[in-house]
């Protein structure tokens, strides 16, 4: 997708179920990062301004044209049941592509996008403010979730509560009505309650936000750029009361409200799953190390949404080994690394409909296994509530 497009890399075998459920291995691996750096073909560590600008209008290019199909065609459809599909479904593709524009920007916040860092923040900022994303705020807290991946005590986001943690409630949420009640309000508010009051987030000993700059979320030479990013969610909320003035907010809820819904629900639901698996490991602060909490991480399957997402969803394990290699050559360097990972690499093709299903019932709490011995003790399983 974009200029140049991506090399295809043979489909992975298809696991059965229980295959896909098996426990990866928790003990420190066989092989080092170097190991595996070495094993991926030096260009694909290379960044291209010229191809990552590529994908940039790309994405808006069509981005473009979907807004003014729908915003030319769709007031024009008769006025029937079916017409008021239209929306929807423009919201639901449209969605889809400004889904791949958020990778795009997130990996500009990881000095992917090129070899100069004040053009992956300009671009960065550009487009995530349009997404109504703080883009300094939270390049910083997921850089810090990529240094503390698979830590109970460090990681930043989709943080797992051991079972003594568990709230009052949890139970009355243990059945199908409850499941879908929690998954509706992840995928619609679990985004703005992150930025907004550190929800599923890493506990901090005072209020953590994302916009405020002298949050405990950051530190004292970031507070200047997360003042930056607060600016940038300013404008956009501008331009948006402007476009309401002159439109409608109807109008603005149309047009850019029900696609960034999409968005920030793909977003939420990708990241979820990335990390949120039977088979995947967490650890306490005696057991964790850098290398072990990367690899607890798996790759999942969308389908076409591949492409369209920049295949951040199915390349997601090298993408938290090195994170700052474009995203154009992540399939490539995947392809390379799963023989030397072997049993580390996880790889999930389980619909992400059933999975996120699965997820969210399987998935509730971690602890160790009881009869564990000594070694183990600091490494957490999820596990569900019990009917």
């Amino acid at each position: 997708m974009g200029g140049g497009g991506r090399m295809s890399v043979p489909p992975t075998t298809k696991k059965s179920e229980a295959e896909s459920l098996k426990r990866v291995p928790y003990t420190k691996p066989p092989f080092t990062l170097s190991q595996l750096k070495k094993a991926i073909p030096p260009h694909c560590f290379q960044r291209s301004v010229i191809r990552s600008f590529s994908y940039v209008v790309f994405d808006l290019t069509i981005a473009a044209t979907i807004y003014y199909i729908a915003a030319r065609y769709i007031p024009l459809l008769p006025h029937h049941p079916l017409s008021y599909l239209a929306w929807p479904i423009y919201w639901f593709i449209e969605g889809c592509v400004l889904t791949g524009v958020w990778v795009i920007a997130h990996e500009c916040g990881h000095h992917a996008f090129s070899d100069h860092q004040w053009l992956d923040d300009t671009v960065g900022l550009v487009l995530h403010s349009f997404l109504l994303v703080p883009y300094f705020s939270w390049k910083y807290s997921h850089r810090r979730h990529h240094s503390n991946t698979g830590s109970l005590e460090r990681d930043e986001v989709f943080v797992p509560k051991k079972k003594s943690a568990m709230k009052w409630y949890s139970k009355y949420l243990n059945n199908p009505p409850g499941r879908f009640l929690t998954l509706t309000i992840t995928l619609t508010m679990g985004w703005p309650l992150y930025l907004a009051f550190n929800v599923s987030g890493r506990p901090y000993d005072r209020f953590a936000c994302h916009f405020d700059p002298h949050g405990p979320i950051y530190s004292d030479r970031e507070r200047a750029q997360i003042y930056l990013s607060d600016v940038g969610i300013l404008a956009m909320c501008f331009g948006l009361y402007i476009l309401a003035m002159a439109n409608g907010l109807a109008w603005v809820l149309c047009v850019y409200g029900g696609p960034l819904l999409v968005v920030n629900g793909f977003l939420v639901l990708i990241t979820f799953l990335q990390h949120t698996h039977p088979s995947l490991p967490h650890y306490d602060s005696f057991e964790w190390d850098w290398l072990r909490g990367a690899l607890a991480t798996v790759d999942r399957d969308y389908g076409l949404l591949n492409k369209v997402f920049h295949n951040i969803t199915d390349t997601h394990v090298a993408h938290h080994l090195f994170s700052t290699m474009p995203h154009y050559h992540a399939m490539e360097a995947t392809k390379a690394i799963k023989p030397i990972l072997g049993e580390y690499y996880q790889f999930d093709g389980t619909p992400v409909y059933k999975a996120m299903w699965r997820e969210t019932k399987e998935c509730v709490f971690v602890e160790p296994d009881e009869g564990d011995d000594g070694d183990a003790q600091g490494v957490f399983w999820y596990n569900k509530l019990r009917d």
